[in-house]
């Protein structure tokens, strides 16, 4: 049942309970207002660095981890809490006062994105969560449900598509021909130490494994630039990489993913712990710099009413939980150049 049948069985006008194109439900008079579940996390300071430079205000945090020094530097005023209970209950008091919370930004662990979703919608508040936004698609449906129910949106972070780069390259995309099927090779390696293995981030069923953690951006960017997937082969996947072979309507792509620094290429300079390379019919695309202040644009387009949704991840969403469940086809597809070194280390 689509977005629109939901609507009418729940007896809710179409696009939620009197939601402006934004998401909200009233005109905000006051400098935008948000909670941030994660505050620990690594990708949180870029979501405080966004509140701040877009005029909003921290009102509350909550992290089970302690060390958030770093909101000295952005909010020191905020609330902070190591319980979700303390958290759950200011929020909600903060509601009841009439101190409506506008957002409530989620960077806690994969696996927890859904419930916090959840929680933002219900608690008068549009969520902001980074990705992956879910790990399941019908984690997707689930999510849609109550954003009809509260008359709130979800929106997501996928900061690739604001990139000048991708935005130039897709627009030369679109003024190829019509049949023209483009060849494309990603790689993509970022070392992480052992604590990776140990810490949520390598357990799949809460991470999704390393193609969702670390390469579900590289998919969604794949399927804004070539349009839709229509075909998926996965060849080698492993705790620390994985590769295989992608089809989309406008090209063919050959992706390697992994978190294991022996697989850097010998060519690596000393000290570099990252390698990202995508070519595209031969050439490479070059969007190393330009990141620095993606999450602030990202919230100017969410605070327009321009972010990004549910039905925006799904595609890439869906792709990651292909690659994580999809038999093995080493066979089948045209192989990414480095499956025969990780096939044999």
């Amino acid at each position: 049942m689509n977005h629109a049948c939901w609507a009418w069985w729940l007896g809710l006008p179409p696009d939620g309970i009197g939601a402006k194109p934004n998401g909200r439900t009233a005109e905000v008079t006051h400098p935008t207002r948000y909670a941030l579940i994660g505050a620990a996390g690594y990708i949180a300071p870029r979501h405080m660095r966004a509140m701040r430079d877009t005029g909003g205000s921290l009102v509350t945090a909550y992290d089970i981890n302690d060390s958030v020094g770093i909101m000295d530097s952005h909010f020191p005023d905020a609330t902070f809490h190591t319980e979700f209970e303390q958290f759950e209950t200011h929020a909600h008091g903060l509601r009841r006062t009439g101190q409506d919370l506008d957002y409530i930004t989620i960077c806690s662990p994969n696996y927890l994105h859904k419930a916090h979703s959840a929680f933002a919608l219900r608690a008068g508040a549009d969520a902001i969560c980074e990705k992956p936004l879910v790990l399941h698609t019908a984690d997707l449906d689930d999510l849609a449900l109550i954003e009809l129910e509260t008359g709130k949106r979800i929106w997501t972070i996928l900061q690739l598509r604001l990139h000048p780069v991708i935005a130039a390259l897709r627009q030369q995309i679109a003024t190829a021909p019509a049949d023209k099927i483009f060849e494309v090779d990603l790689t993509y390696i970022t070392s992480r130490g052992v604590w990776y293995q140990a810490s949520w981030k390598g357990l799949e069923h809460k991470s999704g494994g390393v193609a969702t953690n670390i390469g579900v951006h590289f998919y969604d960017m794949l399927h804004f630039l070539f349009g839709a997937n229509t075909r998926s082969l996965v060849h080698y996947r492993s705790a620390v990489a994985s590769a295989g072979y992608l089809e989309f309507e406008r090209a063919r792509v050959r992706w390697m993913l992994s978190i294991n620094r022996a697989h850097l290429p010998q060519h690596t300079p000393p000290g570099q712990t990252t390698y990202r390379s995508i070519t595209i019919d031969g050439k490479e695309i070059e969007f190393s710099g330009g990141f620095t202040d993606l999450h602030t644009v990202s919230y100017q387009e969410i605070l327009a009413g321009r972010g990004f949704g549910l039905s925006d991840v799904r595609p890439a969403v869906s792709m990651v939980e292909q690659i994580r469940t999809a038999a093995l086809e080493t066979g089948r597809g045209t192989a990414h150049a480095a499956l025969s070194a990780l096939e044999s280390a």
